[in-house]
Formats: structure tokens, sequence, C-alpha cells
């Protein structure tokens, strides 16, 4: 990936106490120039059940946010199945392979990291990060779900968000944050009236 491309940002999720929650910086960066401070790099997906964020080329990972959703759409909102499908068609597919960028998206059971080299990887612990300050937000995270377990999940990301932005040059405080809770029965019901016939998982 082009370095002037990843250097723009910082995104973290995490699942914690029942709830999922994905942070993200606004900063996007192109060589040493910051071109925006406000950015908007997660996003809810699938009626809100699906929390995607992206490190890359803005334009690219539109095209990526509308690939992967209609990959959740074909397999009833199967984050696993939809995101390994993405991967497949990202590696395989001559136009999606020019694409510069990550993906972290996460559900309240799974949280992945998706890449153009036909990775998808699920982190043992849960934690996902992704982009120039990644290993920052991601050393915090941990630590906060360790040591500071009394807080809920979307104090766990920005606070996490914070640290990183406080050591990447790349990465700014102006930070959002998207959150994902358990399903009212209500909610459950209209989810599941929502399903239709899709491609089962073991079929071709």
């Amino acid at each position: 990936m082009d370095p002037k491309v990843w250097h723009s940002t910082t995104v973290v999720g995490l699942r914690h106490n029942g709830r999922s929650a994905m942070a993200a910086d606004g900063q996007v960066t192109f060589g040493e120039t910051i071109i925006k401070s406000g950015a908007k790099k997660v996003r809810r997906l699938y009626d809100d059940q699906v929390l995607a964020g992206f490190a890359g080329a803005s334009s690219d990972a539109f095209t990526l946010f509308e690939r992967f959703e209609a990959k959740l759409e074909e397999y009833n909102g199967a984050l696993v199945r939809a995101a390994v499908e993405l991967a497949k068609d990202w590696r395989m597919d001559r136009a999606l392979r020019r694409l510069e960028a990550m993906l972290a998206v996460m559900d309240l059971e799974h949280s992945l990291v998706i890449s153009g080299n036909g990775d998808v990887v699920e982190p043992d612990d849960g934690i996902v990060s992704i982009g120039s300050g990644g290993p920052f937000a991601l050393a915090a995270a941990r630590a906060l779900v360790k040591h500071a377990g009394q807080l809920d999940a979307e104090s766990m990301v920005r606070e996490a968000m914070t640290i990183a932005s406080s050591l990447c040059i790349y990465t700014n405080e102006n930070i959002s944050v998207e959150i994902l809770e358990p399903l009212s029965p209500e909610d459950q019901e209209r989810k599941s009236s929502r399903k239709r016939p899709g491609r089962g998982f073991m079929q071709g």
C-alpha cells in the first residue's frame, strides 16, 4: 500500500460486556500535509447490525463498503461468510486488486480484519485495529480491557484512540465512535422476518 495512503487514519474496535464499539479519528493526510480533520471512517451496515471502518484511500474504501454490504445482504448478515467472500473477490478480481485499503468489521459476535491479500483475520481477543496508529490503539485497548473492565466498550475505544492520537502524528483527536447493543425482542423478530433465502454456507 502506498505510504501516502496508509498514513491517513487509525481505527480500533472491541467487544466488551455484550456490546461492540468501533472508533476512528478524523484526520486524512496526504504525504506530510493534513487535508481533512473531520473525516467519517466508521459506518453502520446491514440495518445497523454491523460496524465497518477503513484505513486507506477514501474512494477505494467506499467501493469496499458497498461490496461488503452486498455480501452481507447475500448471506443474510453472516459476518464471517460475507468477509471471506469479499476477500476472495478482492484477491481475484483485477479491478478490486488495485484498491488500497483495509477494513475492520464487527458485529456482536465477531471482529475481523480484511485485507486485499485475501486475508480475513479474527483476533483471539476480539480487538481489531488498523491504520498508521493501529499498534498504539491496539496496545491501549488491550490494557483497558485487562485493567479497566469497569469501563464500557465505547469508553474503552475512545480512550484507546486518544492514546493513539498522542503518539501517532497521522492521528488526531477528532474521534467518532459507533456502538452496537444487543437487539431487543422486537428488533430480533424484525431481523428474523427480514431474512430471505440465500446461498447457504456450503453451497457454491
